[in-house]
């Protein structure tokens, strides 16, 4: 007897495991993405009053009071908005419904890692496109992308802000991704969850480009903090919605009632209250704490335009090696890239506290430059 061939995906990430690494060593955790901040007390408050009101199943398609939050978010109708349990699940259900068999997913690497095993799930195959690493940073080659484009290719799936780059795609580009997906009448799935996490002018999304192909993926665990909550969402087309709410009865059915209630008023509060400008002003402080610290031991960082991640290069370094030696855990760029990474390339989560950035990169300076 053997388990089926497709559970070769199903292999232990390196993200749970260099977190247990870090635990056991007391390391200073830089590697998996949850904040140090805790939630906000309005999302905290919200829940607390839903538990008793809403405690049994949702809807597939969501709680209507939180999908009429993200309507008024989104500029779209209720109908467009399905709510799923965390943006993983959110992806999933969109390459189950979108490609199948025979078909082409492209993908830009270096690449989130539940990507590639949800193409491979739906029996697609994943091409994928390489950015651009220079001086400044990584950078969007367009005709590379154009090219990865075959006649079997039915998705485009991008990030922005992306993870684990920090980059933000400019207006020109995304204006370029929707002629292109119009051109070979591709499907795009745009992964947002980093939507409010950005360090210049607002960027435009995707979806204003080509809204009749864009499915937009949100997440408020990483708007609000509260990673745990398992609170996503998907932005679409009306037409194809009540497929992708009918798909995801496979999966967990629906969220959490009382979390998804919580979330729908904390949506609100937090425009209201400017959470969102606090919480950039905050990790723009710790970015800039964190790349200042390791570009003055002489470390090439990558300057993030968003996200809590930047990626910089640790030479002579591993990650095990690393966390060993320095108490610091961080992920190697092997794990966002399918073969040949960058050497010495690992990406920093700076959703930690400034103290922990400081301890880290302490911890780092007494190592990394250290004789052999």
């Amino acid at each position: 007897m053997r388990l089926h061939p497709r559970t070769r995906v199903a292999r232990e990430s390196i993200f749970p495991k260099m977190s247990q690494l870090a635990a056991r060593l007391q390391a200073v955790n830089l590697g998996q993405g949850f904040p140090s901040n805790p939630p906000p007390a309005f999302l905290l408050e919200a829940v607390r009053k839903a538990l008793g009101r809403y405690d049994q199943y949702a809807p597939p398609a969501g709680l209507p009071l939180l999908r009429e939050a993200l309507a008024e978010e989104f500029g779209v109708e209720p109908e467009n908005v399905v709510v799923t349990s965390g943006a993983t699940e959110a992806i999933h259900v969109l390459l189950q419904s979108l490609v199948g068999p025979g078909d082409e997913v492209v993908v830009l690497e270096p690449f989130f890692d539940v990507y590639l095993p949800d193409a491979f799930l739906a029996g697609a195959e994943a091409r994928l496109v390489r950015l651009e690493l220079g001086e400044k940073g990584f950078r969007l080659d367009l005709l590379a992308l154009e090219k990865a484009i075959t006649p079997r290719t039915r998705l485009l799936l991008v990030n922005a802000p992306m993870n684990p780059t920090g980059l933000v795609f400019r207006e020109e580009e995304l204006r370029a991704l929707a002629t292109l997906a119009q051109r070979y009448d591709l499907f795009l799935v745009s992964d947002e969850v980093y939507d409010e996490l950005y360090f210049g002018q607002r960027p435009r999304r995707l979806r204003e480009f080509a809204p009749e192909r864009t499915f937009t993926v949100g997440s408020a665990g990483k708007r609000l903090e509260a990673t745990g909550y398992r609170v996503g969402w998907i932005v679409g087309p009306k037409e194809f919605m009540p497929v992708l709410a009918g798909m995801r009865q496979w999966t967990s059915f629906s969220a959490p009632s009382p979390l998804q209630a919580g979330v729908a008023e904390a949506l609100r509060m937090a425009r209201k209250e400017g959470f969102y400008e606090a919480l950039r002003e905050g990790y723009h402080r710790r970015r800039d704490l964190l790349l200042s610290g390791l570009r003055s031991m002489g470390l090439k960082a990558y300057e993030p335009e968003g996200t809590y991640f930047l990626m910089a290069e640790l030479p002579g370094w591993d990650a095990f090696g690393l966390v060993e030696a320095a108490r610091v855990a961080l992920i190697p760029a092997s794990a966002f890239y399918r073969e040949d990474p960058p050497p010495y390339l690992f990406r920093f989560a700076f959703c930690k506290s400034e103290e922990e950035l400081s301890l880290a990169l302490e911890r780092l300076d007494r190592v990394v430059n250290s004789p052999a």
